[in-house]
């Protein structure tokens, strides 16, 4: 509404204009009646809302329901509400169980016996299963305690017999006397000549011989894995007397004899070891060739096929695809193959006469101790430290190797297992 639509008229009616003498109360009732029918003729005038209008109104409805749904806050965090928890009638405990077995149905009884006898095993199998390992752990290590306890005393402290474990002093000579007697460097040197050579002639010919064993079909191929298991199953002893005459002897269907009038003496040199791991024939073969087998078995046929599309004949398919497959299971035999080898000492003294590998050291250590400290050939037990440290130095290199390559090893073991 305007001004001017809200003036009232100033002809003679306006009361504002008029002295206080001449108002009366008609007038006033005039004045008071157009005041409302002004407002009046407003109200009932139509208006278009406008667009703001309707968002602000909207705005205002929301922030209204906003206030009304939000809660008072009491300055404490809401409680989260805790859903009832069902009662279940079968949650008791043993004692329970015990106290009011006699009431049970029979339904309820065998459920009962069920849960209590499970408790109890769920409670004793963790004990046992800590018995069983520390018995097994006992077993193991009580060796490698001992022979460290025994290696660092003196020999009189043998004899003493409040010595139990710990010895009163610590005394490293006795490595250093068993390195200069057996010339550690050298033995050592030779034993791993010897052994690397050995188990990598042996690992190649075996994986060779198992790869056959699995992928190939020839006749006679169940007979000759038979001679295969034969080499596990009989053992060394049986045909080390043959052998030895084989390699004292040594020769090739008399072409030697022929030829040179004589055969040839092998006995005292490597080859009396490289020549049985070249021929499928060395130190515990026959296990080789099956694990190598059991692994072959389990690659895919596809990788082989995949291999002769693209024109390779067995022998590469061999080197160049199945090789690389079998990294893990190369590796485990050649670790089992070099461990044996080096803990071999039956063998190695059949043909060999003097003692030049850590096993036949080991063998004789006491007599080479007793010569190397007295100059007399002693009784064993009066070297007992000397020999402990000496068992000691024998295996660390061992040790040492399987810690580097244990993770290998493990999984190794783990695939050579699985067949198809």
């Amino acid at each position: 509404m305007t001004e001017k639509e809200f003036e009232l008229p100033n002809e003679g009616n306006n009361v504002t204009d008029q002295p206080a003498e001449n108002v009366t109360t008609a007038d006033t009732a005039t004045a008071q009646t157009a005041f409302e029918d002004s407002f009046k003729t407003e109200a009932e005038a139509p208006v278009e809302p406008t667009a703001e209008a309707i968002a602000e109104t909207i705005a205002d409805i929301n922030s209204d329901a906003a206030v009304a749904v939000t809660p008072i806050s009491t300055g404490k965090p809401a409680k989260p509400k805790k859903e009832k928890k069902k009662k279940d009638e079968y949650r008791v405990s043993n004692f329970d169980i015990i106290r009011n077995y006699h009431r049970y149905t029979a339904k309820e009884k065998k459920h009962y016996r069920y849960l209590f006898w499970h408790r109890i095993a769920s409670y004793v199998w963790p004990v046992f299963r800590a018995i069983i390992i520390f018995g097994l752990s006992f077993v193991i290590l009580y060796p490698i305690l001992y022979m460290i306890s025994t290696s660092l005393r003196p020999q009189a402290e043998m004899n003493d017999p409040s010595v139990m474990w710990i010895p009163k002093s610590i005394r490293f000579e006795n490595f250093a006397e068993v390195w200069t007697a057996i010339d550690y460097p050298g033995t050592l040197w030779n034993t791993l000549i010897l052994n690397i050579v050995s188990s990598v002639l042996q690992v190649g010919t075996c994986a060779l011989t198992g790869y056959g064993f699995a992928r190939f079909k020839f006749k006679g191929k169940n007979f000759f894995f038979a001679l295969v298991l034969l080499q596990i199953i009989v053992p060394v002893q049986i045909i080390l007397i043959p052998q030895f005459s084989q390699f004292r002897y040594f020769d090739i269907f008399g072409l030697f004899n022929a030829l040179m009038g004589d055969s040839i003496n092998l006995v005292d040199t490597n080859l009396s070891m490289y020549i049985p791991a070249l021929m499928c024939n060395g130190i515990r073969a026959g296990l080789f060739i099956y694990l190598f087998r059991q692994f072959f078995r389990g690659l895919p046929k596809e990788l082989e096929d995949a291999a002769y599309l693209d024109g390779c004949g067995p022998f590469k398919t061999f080197i160049s695809v199945m090789v690389p497959n079998a990294a893990s299971s190369f590796l485990t035999v050649f670790i089992f193959s070099v461990v044996w080898y080096w803990n071999d000492y039956y063998v190695s003294s059949m043909y060999f006469t003097k003692a030049n590998t850590i096993s036949l050291k080991i063998d004789g250590i006491a007599n080479i101790m007793s010569m190397y400290l007295t100059g007399e050939v002693g009784v064993a037990s009066d070297f007992i430290v000397w020999m402990e440290a000496a068992c000691l130095l024998a295996i660390t290199p061992i040790v040492i190797m399987y810690i580097f390559l244990q993770k290998y090893f493990t999984e190794g073991i783990a695939r050579a297992g699985l067949a198809n």
